[in-house]
Parts: C-alpha cells; structure tokens; sequence
C-alpha cells in the first residue's frame, strides 16, 4: 500500500472488518455457549412435579416421627474428641445414641454438600459443583466468566426433588434456621423449594452483603452482627419447634459456624483452650444442649432422630482427626466429617459403627421414616441409614466416589482408597498434579503411605472402576431413569 489516502482508507476498511469479525465470533462464542449451557443442563422438571403431586398426606400424622438435622459449617472430623475443646453436649449426644466413623459429606465445600444432603444425590447430578455467590457479586460473575458454574447453573434446579418438598407434602412442618446456599433468585429460595419457614442467610458468612432472612424478607439489615449468629438461629430452632410441637416436624438448622469469619457472643468469646474456633465450637456445643432440652421439655425426645454432622472439613483451623487433608481436597480430611444419631428408644446408647456412609443417605433415611417411596425417575445414590443405626447392620454402600468440582478425582471401595493424578495438599508444588496413589484406610487411616507399587492389581481395578464411572455418568449425568 501507499501512503496516500488509498492507503489510509484500507487500513481502515481492515480495522472496521476485523473489529466486525471480532464481534460476531464474540457473539458467535456467547452464543454457542448459551446452547451449551442449555442442552448440558438435561432439564426435566416434568417427573419432579408428578413425584411430588403423587405424595398424599399421611392418614396419621401424630404416628409420624420427628427430624432435626443440625449441620456444621466446615466442622472437622477430630473437633469432637479435640482435648483443647469442651463439647459436653455433643458427648452426650454419642453416649445416648450412635457415632458413625466413615460418614462423609458428598462434596467438600458448602454448596455442593448441601445439594446433596437435600436430594440424596451426588452433587455433579444436580450441577451444583462450586459454592454459589450473590446475583451480581463480582465472584458470582468472575465463576460464571471462568465458566465454574456447570452448565451456567446457579441455584439448586427446579427438576432436582427436595427433602423439605417431599416432607412437606406427606404433613410434616418443615424448616430452615440458618444458612441455605443452594442460590437466592425466585424459584432457588427456601421457602421455593419446600420450606413452610426460613430464619437465615442465603450465603457464608465471609460474603456480603450479609442479612438476616425472615422468609423472603429482610430480618436484620446487613452487616449482621456475626457474634449473635448461633444464638439467634438457636433461638429460632427451639421457637420453631415450641410452635410446631403437635404436628410433624422436619427442622435442618445449618449453622454459619465455625466458618471464616469465626465469632461467639460474649458469654463465650475466650472461654475456650482453642481461641476463637473453639469458642465458635463450643458455642454450637451449647445449641446442641439448648435443642435436646427443648426437646425435652417438650416431652418428644422419644419420638425426634436428632442427628449432628458438618457440611464439609475443616478449613484454615479446625481438627481433621488422623486424617489427611483439608476442606475443597479428596483426601480424608475434606470429605470424612463428624455423625451423631440420638433417638432414645429407637436408637442403641453408645454405640459406635464404622460402616461406610454418606450425606445422601439422609434423604432416602427421612422418606423412610415419613412413609414415602423414593422417586422411581431418577437414581437416588443414598441409601436408607436406619437399619445401620439402629439394628448394627452392614452398610448399603460398598463404594463412595469423590469429586472436586465436576472432575472425578479419587474412590473409596472397602478399606482402598484411590485417587487419580491431581492437585494434592503438597504447598510447595500446588499446581502441579501428584499421584496417583493407593491407601488401605483401615491401616493408614491418614493416606501417607501409597500401595500403588505393592498392590497393583488393586490400584488397576480401582482405576477401572474410577474410567468405568466416569463412562457411565458421561452417558447420563443426571441419573434419569425411563
């Protein structure tokens, strides 16, 4: 070219063009991710609705028995025999009732977890597989720009069948106090997905803004005063179930402790040998106390299962146990949390089983316990717990897979515990992927000795079995059933 105005004019006939194909390849891009998104997330609310419409109410609702979950946020596995901690109550707990040793949450962060807790799924079924930010939170849109959100999704689908959707529909008054985390547009709230009442927060306690919920209006503006959080959800579990005394009741009350940021009110801030995560803990000690005194007083400890766990492992602080890991990786120490069962009568005193388990198993346990059959359109990954807790019976379960996020990294089949190459817990190579290794859980409860040279038929079975799963739910991700 030129350096005349012929020259000139094409430079700029080039630039408009590239700028016009740098446009519609944009949009091409957003656009082919849209159809992604929305063919990925394999949608099909029709069986929830008719599962749900098929319930009927129970012809004897005062025969029904009552549930509490109390659900920990980021509570290690070892917090309930830490010498630095004084948990009277929970000890009570496991000398009234049952302590399970291989109980696992489904996911080892929040949102996950919770998904599958309420669905008795595996959470990369129900493609909540990060923890869920605000509408409009620079993180929320950092996760959705990353493409983190599986299949654009961000809050708990409407065609995934809640535990609170199904009790609620057989007669039972159904709660939450507490943290939800499984999204906060209309149609992903509490009180849309089976809840009768929420007392609460959409969000962990280290998101703001962060404001206390009375259903589906503001409680207490934000910033809530994050030292009052225990004892106001405490509160409102003891009124929910003062107020509800003669009817069924199904209560979860998730608390925001001890997540960071750690708080306790005054009466227990320094008390603790453990500083402030033991304070927050043995503050949740206390509301433990508070809900078995209710109970109590109210004359239904004989016919209300109480059962204590976490959503997930520790985070920065907190006591794993003889366990290896942290909260967000596979080893032990992020998925492997604490279980207590209590229901006087019904449940043996002091028993302890090491049968394999997992959160799921609370959604097929509860619809057992209201008479319900489980929905016959999907796969229910859980399996009912009540013969292991109350007869000591074998677990259903012989093989649990772990996921970090929607990648399937590592197995637990008996006593073998499996990963794939991946991110490990080593701080000075982080990103590079270690592994894979092999480790007998039974003798090596802390994964620090890898087998994979000794036994390596099993490490070659397990990995089969790891590529065979992955097969099958590539087929059919979210378990629909014809």
């Amino acid at each position: 070219m030129s350096n005349g105005t012929g020259g000139r004019m094409s430079r700029r006939t080039f630039l408009r063009g590239s700028a016009a194909l740098g446009g519609a390849l944009l949009a091409g891009g957003i656009g082919y991710r849209q159809l992604h998104n929305h063919l990925g997330r394999d949608f099909q609310p029709a069986g929830a609705a008719a599962y749900l419409d098929s319930i009927q109410p129970s012809d004897h609702p005062g025969a029904m028995s009552n549930i509490v979950i109390i659900l920990a946020d980021d509570l290690g596995y070892g917090d309930l025999d830490s010498a630095a901690l004084h948990t009277p109550n929970l000890a009570r707990m496991a000398a009234e009732g049952l302590r399970l040793t291989s109980f696992y949450a489904t996911a080892s962060v929040c949102s996950p977890s919770r998904a599958g807790l309420l669905t008795g799924r595996y959470p990369v079924r129900t493609h909540i597989t990060n923890p869920l930010y605000p509408t409009g939170h620079a993180m929320n849109t950092l996760m959705d720009a990353l493409g983190r959100y599986a299949y654009g999704v961000r809050g708990i689908p409407q065609d995934e069948v809640l535990l609170p959707e199904v009790l609620s529909r057989r007669g039972y008054r159904t709660g939450l106090v507490g943290k939800w985390h499984l999204g906060d547009r209309p149609g992903h709230l509490p009180n849309d997905r089976g809840f009768n009442s929420f007392y609460g927060v959409l969000y962990s306690n280290d998101v703001r803004p962060y404001a206390i919920y009375q259903d589906q209006e503001i409680a207490i503006e934000a910033p809530a005063d994050q030292r009052l959080l225990t004892r106001r959800f405490t509160g409102a579990a003891t009124a929910f179930l003062e107020q509800h005394r003669a009817e069924p009741f199904f209560l979860l009350l998730a608390h925001a402790m001890p997540h960071e940021p750690m708080h306790a009110s005054g009466a227990f801030e320094g008390r603790s040998q453990a500083g402030r995560y033991g304070d927050a803990v043995e503050e949740l000690d206390w509301s433990v106390g508070e809900i078995l005194r209710t109970l109590q007083a109210l004359a239904l400890e004989e016919k209300t299962l109480v059962v204590f766990t976490s959503d997930n492992g520790p985070w920065w602080q907190g006591n794993p146990g003889y366990t290896r890991g942290r909260k967000i990786l596979a080893f032990e120490g992020g998925f492997r949390v604490p279980f207590l069962a209590r229901w006087p009568g019904v449940i043996p005193a002091g028993a302890v089983s090491s049968e394999m388990s997992m959160n799921f198993d609370l959604f097929p346990t509860c619809l057992g316990l209201a008479g319900v059959p489980l929905p016959v359109d999907r796969i229910v990954d859980g399996q009912d717990l009540m013969p292991v807790l109350t007869r000591g019976e074998p677990s259903a379960h012989h093989t649990f897979y772990f996921y970090d996020t929607r990648t399937l990294v590592a197995m637990r089949r008996g006593p073998w515990k499996y990963h794939r190459r991946f991110r490990t817990d080593n701080a000075g190579y982080w990103p590079l992927k270690q592994g894979p290794f092999l480790f007998h859980l039974e003798r090596d409860p802390n994964e620090s000795y890898s087998l994979l040279d000794s036994e390596p038929g099993i490490a070659a079975e397990l990995a089969a079995a790891l590529d065979a799963w992955d097969r099958q739910m590539a087929a059919n991700l979210r378990g629909w059933r014809p």
